[in-house]
């Protein structure tokens, strides 16, 4: 199944209390859907999965496939830094008819390379038949998925992708030259989205998408349609509004901006924050037109 050129990494609205705010879900979803997302990865880092339940992690699979039907691929985020955990939460992820599963490489325990393969071989062997993509950011996870290692799982048939943030674009060329033509790779950087795309990347797994959808899907468009110029213009005017998304702790900005269009509420779950309203009117003027 190939999953489309914009995923949206997305978020989990949680009302003041710190609860799922599960009346918001479908109109989030839909918020998604009408602005150009083709996936919805679910209960991953963007959506707080670190605070998150296994019961709610289950129960929002359920609910954000229910809403999207057949519209766009749920993508399950199932990968923690515990290979037997991620196994289950795989397992049961699949008897929840999702379309796929992230596993983000495991973060703080520092595995080598043959303990990344064996995490991700793992995982695959849990949910055969459904594609895997995984998500390899060097920077939260502090271990980088090299491209050998990458080469070895490429070969089981279901591990179909890669969400890669490592911004190491000489490691990206070799992952992209030498893994099957089916295999794809995707930006989990919005600011990378165009050039991955340029050495023949398929898109990006985003975050600014939850309020640039449009725009983003217009610059790949542009893009895979030969129109170069326009998809660099596109790139430099969505850019700034890329960065701000990050000006705090993800996912709070784009929640607050969430908030700001009657979407859903700004509310995070602890250690991350919602913003200030400081920083809600600092994040305003990034958005505001000229």
């Amino acid at each position: 199944m190939e999953f489309g050129r914009l995923l949206t990494a997305m978020v989990t609205p949680f009302n003041r209390e710190g609860a799922i705010d599960w009346p918001a879900l479908e109109p989030l979803v839909e918020h998604l859907l009408s602005t150009g997302s083709k996936g919805l990865v679910t209960a991953g880092t963007t959506g707080e999965s670190p605070t998150l339940s296994t019961e709610e992690k289950l129960a929002l699979f359920r609910r954000v496939k229910e809403i999207a039907g057949t519209r766009a691929a749920v993508i399950a985020g199932t990968g923690t830094n515990d290979t037997a955990y991620s196994r289950y939460l795989t397992q049961k992820a699949v008897s929840c008819g999702v379309d796929g599963i992230m596993a983000v490489t495991p973060y703080y325990s520092k595995p080598s390379q043959e303990g990344m393969y064996h995490h991700f071989k793992t995982v695959a062997e849990a949910a055969p038949s459904l594609p895997v993509m995984i998500y390899n950011i060097p920077g939260r996870s502090i271990v980088n998925l090299e491209p050998d290692t990458l080469f070895r799982l490429a070969g089981f048939s279901n591990i179909r992708s890669l969400k890669e943030a490592s911004g190491d674009f000489d490691q990206i060329s070799r992952v992209l030259e030498h893994t099957p033509d089916y295999f794809q790779v995707y930006s989990g950087d919005d600011s990378s989205t165009l050039p991955l795309m340029s050495i023949g990347g398929t898109g990006v797994v985003s975050v600014a998408s939850h309020i640039a959808g449009h725009g983003i899907c217009m610059m790949m468009d542009q893009f895979a349609e030969g129109n170069t110029a326009h998809a660099a213009a596109w790139h430099r005017t969505l850019l700034p509004k890329m960065k701000a998304c990050f000006m705090t702790p993800s996912p709070a900005p784009v929640k607050g901006l969430l908030e700001e269009s009657g979407v859903i509420s700004r509310y995070t779950r602890a250690p991350i924050l919602p913003l200030t309203e400081a920083e809600m009117n600092q994040l305003k003027e990034t958005f505001s037109p000229a």
